[in-house]
């Protein structure tokens, strides 16, 4: 196992810590749940730049990143939900989003026996996610309209950067049913 590997098991093993600590009883909570989400953020960034620099780029550390990242984000969303920050349907757009594009990485991981990697818009849109959440968790005070609103622009960008995995996908099926 590398170190990018790794990292991504880790992220994955701080979802149920984050999950906990959000919803501690004490006034500090949120401030260690967003301690937690911030480390698992910066282990993502760090087992990218090393698989990129090191060359250690794997086919295991192509699912696992994805799958940590989306677990992390998807726990993050639903607490936030669930207590109250944003509104419902934020928490269902980006669950069904999630879904379909995890069957899609299914579908196209039997078909290809590979999946599609990260691109610079679904980056982004991670990065909107952690901004948001972040901010939603260390500013509570947040009116509620504001915060649907940022989810919403968050999702946005999100659901665009779907749409440019979906055109990867069909591109690279269309190409192998050629073959």
């Amino acid at each position: 196992m590398n170190v990018p590997n790794f990292l991504s098991l880790l992220r994955l093993a701080m979802v149920p810590m984050f999950c906990v600590a959000f919803f501690q009883p004490r006034e500090d909570a949120h401030l260690i749940a967003a301690g937690i989400y911030a480390l698992a953020s910066l282990t993502d960034v760090l087992d990218g730049w090393i698989a990129r620099h090191f060359h250690q780029i794997t086919r295991l550390g192509r699912v696992l990143d994805p799958l940590a990242d989306k677990l992390m984000t998807f726990s993050v969303i639903a607490c936030i939900t669930i207590a109250g920050m944003i509104p419902l349907w934020a928490v269902v757009v980006f669950f069904c989003k999630e879904a379909l594009m995890g069957l899609g990485a299914l579908s196209m991981y039997r078909k290809v026996d590979d999946v599609i990697p990260s691109n610079r818009l679904g980056k982004a849109s991670t990065v909107a996610f952690f901004a948001v959440c972040l901010a939603l968790m260390l500013f509570p005070g947040i009116p509620r309209e504001w915060a649907a609103a940022m989810i919403a622009a968050a999702l946005a960008l999100t659901l665009a950067a779907a749409l440019v995995y979906l055109r990867d996908y069909l591109a690279v099926v269309g190409r192998k049913r050629k073959e």
